[in-house]
């Protein structure tokens, strides 16, 4: 045992929780489905008959057996919806790179404040452009048939949530790793 004035000081390790792996698993499973979201064909489907991407717009005429597809970046609402969409999956990129490089470096406390800090600057664009979506489609649109908000606009509200539940346990920083568990 090595007396007070033996020189021996303590050295803080920093240790890498399982809450902060968790973290980075939400954070990459935001990104894909942000990817899938924005490939997606399918954010607004209506009867066989129309379908409605961020990118292009498409109708079945009822006789036809061809889709006449039309681009959906004239419109300043899809504009912006799609700009805060690949925002805030740009922000969550780069948190999830972060994140990454910080379980490589010895001191990681100094890169979770951060990471969270971006990651809930995404959630915002996104829930943003979540929100803004369905108000000015419904404004702008008139189907005379029933529609429906499809899987690529779900994808992208799992991404939103899985980005918050990965800035919740950035957030979460215990002093001490065995009196937390």
């Amino acid at each position: 045992m090595a007396s007070a004035g033996s020189g021996m000081e303590e050295v803080r390790v920093s240790v890498l929780t399982p809450l902060k792996l968790v973290g980075l698993v939400c954070i990459f499973l935001a990104l894909c489905l942000d990817l899938g979201a924005v490939l997606s064909p399918a954010w607004v489907t209506a009867d066989h008959q129309y379908y409605l991407s961020l990118w292009e717009s498409c109708r079945k005429p009822g006789n036809l057996d061809s889709w006449l597809c039309e681009s959906t970046l004239h419109s300043d609402w899809q504009i912006a919806t799609l700009a805060l969409l690949l925002g805030g999956a740009a922000i969550i990129l780069i948190a999830f790179l972060v994140g990454l490089i910080s379980i490589c470096v010895g001191s990681r406390r100094r890169f979770y404040r951060p990471v969270a800090v971006m990651l809930f600057a995404a959630v915002v664009l996104q829930v943003c452009s979540l929100v803004l979506y369905p108000i000015k489609f419904i404004e702008t649109v008139s189907l005379k048939i029933y529609h429906e908000f499809n899987w690529g606009y779900g994808l992208a509200w799992g991404a939103t949530i899985f980005s918050f539940g990965g800035a919740i346990l950035y957030c979460l920083n215990p002093k001490n790793y065995e009196d937390y568990y």
